[in-house]
Formats: structure tokens, sequence, C-alpha cells
């Protein structure tokens, strides 16, 4: 059967390697390689797809296969990688610059631009950072079918870019985006979502608007203590383990600031660290010593909390 009459029978349609409209020719050695129409098929074929036509069989082919071979396919990858930024810099350096191109649909690069952006935001660098969220933000405005959770990622990035150059205004409106694509992506109770809550809150507090910031840290300490307290095993990759850290430390200092103390939010912030540490397997933080400089403040709830930690701590092996 043709390949196009085989897709339609099972319901679904081949992409063009360029520009992901539907397609409707293959490349006639691989038949694993689609276009549009001739012209794509030809700018691919001088840009790049003549050098790894041979390669691109194996690759997109073996999950039809098992496992076997995946070996010999972590080498064709990297042999592939390789090919291609050979020929990206040999068509840079001819003045070939559109065959250069990854292709009109970029989307794949938006993840990569905006883990770059964090770096350099991480390192004080505005300015590259900005410039890698705008390339992002360009290929998201150009693409017709980008996800939420891209959405939701790329303003992040935005707010994040906004906070550290003091344009607040601009901040809670990227983050206000962020929240409702992460809703869109992960539901409205996700931790993923809530961070978003807690980065708005950063933000109330740089402007002074003490009361907003608070309602919203606290809303952030509600959903992780509820959400620590059904889990009781190590459940956080370690990366997550230092954000979280983080961000009940920071609530929990900006609260201890107050000249007035919400005292159960404390108690709540603690116990949420204390759970998180003792899972974590940092027992040292959950130690009599480390918790009883807080007696005073909330003695009933940390004393529960403490004595939890040091029962579980004796039942492990």
């Amino acid at each position: 059967l043709n390949t196009t009459l085989v897709c339609m029978i099972y319901g679904f349609f081949l992409l063009c390697e360029l520009c992901q409209g539907r397609a409707s020719l293959e490349c006639a050695q691989c038949r694993v390689t689609f276009y549009c129409d001739a012209s794509h098929m030809f700018a691919d074929w001088v840009g790049i797809h003549e050098k790894i036509c041979p390669l691109l069989v194996p690759i997109r082919t073996w999950t039809l296969r098992g496992s076997t071979g995946e070996g010999r396919i972590e080498m064709d990858i990297k042999k592939l990688i390789a090919i291609a930024r050979s020929v990206a810099e040999a068509k840079v350096a001819e003045g070939k610059h559109e065959e250069a191109l990854p292709g009109v649909s970029t989307i794949e690069l938006v993840p990569a631009y905006l883990l770059l952006a964090e770096a350099y935001l991480g390192l004080g660098k505005l300015s590259p950072a900005a410039e890698m969220i705008s390339q992002a933000e360009w290929v998201v405005s150009k693409s017709l079918d980008c996800d939420h959770e891209l959405n939701h990622r790329l303003h992040r990035a935005l707010g994040r870019l906004q906070t550290a150059k003091g344009n607040f205004d601009d901040a809670s409106l990227s983050f206000a985006n962020d929240i409702y694509h992460a809703a869109k992506a992960y539901g409205l109770e996700s931790t993923v979502c809530r961070y978003g809550y807690f980065l708005i809150a950063n933000v109330f507090a740089k402007k002074g608007k003490t009361l907003i910031a608070r309602s919203m840290y606290k809303e952030v300490a509600q959903i992780w203590h509820s959400h620590l307290t059904k889990l009781m095993q190590p459940f956080l990759e370690n990366p997550e383990q230092v954000e979280v850290d983080n961000m009940l430390q920071t609530i929990l200092d900006f609260e201890q600031c107050q000249s007035i103390k919400e005292h159960p939010l404390i108690a709540l912030l603690l116990h949420c660290l204390s759970m998180m540490w003792f899972m974590a397997g940092d027992c040292v933080k959950v130690s009599p010593v480390t918790w009883a400089l807080a007696f005073d403040t909330v003695p009933n709830r940390l004393h529960r909390c403490l004595l939890i930690g040091l029962s579980l701590n004796e039942l492990r092996p």
C-alpha cells in the first residue's frame, strides 16, 4: 500500500520535515522522511538530507524493532549530530544561511533557548538572557501548535527577566500568564502552578504590597504542606528539593521579619520543611537542637512535628 494511503486508513497524517504541514511526498531513498511539496524536498536535500539519508532509517524505525541495537542507534545519532554541525558550519561559511537553518518548525529549540536564558539569569547576565528569551518568544509566536507547557515555561522566563530588571508590573503580568498555562497543562492544584503563585508573591513583596504577598505565600505554604503530608517517602529529585527548600525558606524568612508574626503560618512552614528534610534523609536539620530555637514561638505544633520526626528516625534500619 502507498504510505499516504496507509496513514489515511489508520487515521493519522505524515508531516513535512520542514514546515510540519501535511505531507504528500516521501524521500524515495530512506522512505522515512516526508514533505509537503517538491520545493521543501529539494531544500532539505541540498541542505542536509543528502548526507544523512542512510542514517535516518535505523534511527526513525528502531522503536518498531524493540530494544535490540540501541547502542548502534546511539552511535548513528551522534554521527548524525556531527554531520549536521559540520554541514551547518559549511553553509554559513558559504553564505548559504537559509540552508543552515533547521527549518521553519524550530519549536524544538525553545526549551534550549529557555535553559540558556535561565543560566544567564542565574549569572546576572540580563542582556544575553533577554536575547535567548526573545528568540524563544519569536519562535513561539510563529508556531501554530505551541502547547500550554511550553507557553508556561516561556512566560515564567519572561517574568523572571522582568523581575531581575525591576519591571514588576510586567513581571506580574508574565507570571499571571505563566499560571494560566501551567494550570492548563498540569492542573490548578499542581506544584508547578503554585510555584507561579510564589513568584508573583515575590514580586508583590518587592513592591511593598505586604498583605497580598502574605496571602499568596500562605496559599503556597498550605499547598506544599498538604502535598508533603500525603507523602511519607522520598519523592523529590535533588534539583526540586533545592528549589522547594529555597521557596519555603524565603516565605519563612519573610514572615519572621514581620513586626506582627502569623504564628500558625510559621508553624506550617517549619512542619513542611521538617517533613521534606526528613524524607530527603537530612535528619541533621530535623534534630532537637535545630528545632528547639523555634519552640518559644509555636511550641505545640513544632513539638508534634519533632516527635514525629524523631519517632520515624528511630524506626529506620
